[in-house]
């Protein structure tokens, strides 16, 4: 089963309402999968976030599986520093893990956003 992420702009109230929403539906005895989601707070801040650089350190790391930060900089042609600053703001917010040899990697097939236009 592949695994997935859904991101998207929230707050706490939509974060609550998930809860919720998934509490109700254990409570009617429907089998609850594991849903894996990150919201931010503003479309700013998922921008900052996922930067386009950021996004194509994530698809080069799942594509080439895991590694060191200094094996991916290189991969990707860019300063150590930089990635490693990249891969810890990425770790922050759970779109990359560590191997138990302390390699990076990314533990998510697919990763899914949710934008409104409106509220």
């Amino acid at each position: 089963m592949k695994k997935q992420i859904q991101i998207g702009v929230g707050d706490a109230t939509v974060t609550a309402k998930g809860f919720i929403d998934a509490w109700k539906r254990a409570e009617r005895g429907k089998k609850i999968q594991a849903e894996h989601r990150l919201y931010f707070e503003s479309l700013e801040t998922l921008l900052k976030t996922l930067t386009s650089r950021r996004w194509v350190l994530l698809k080069v790391l799942r594509t080439g599986g895991p590694m060191s930060v200094r094996a991916l900089a290189k991969k990707l042609g860019r300063d150590y520093k930089n990635v490693h600053t990249d891969v810890r703001r990425l770790e922050q917010v759970g779109l990359i893990g560590r191997t138990k040899d302390d390699k990076i990697k990314v533990p998510w097939d697919i990763v899914e956003a949710h934008l409104r236009l409106a509220a």
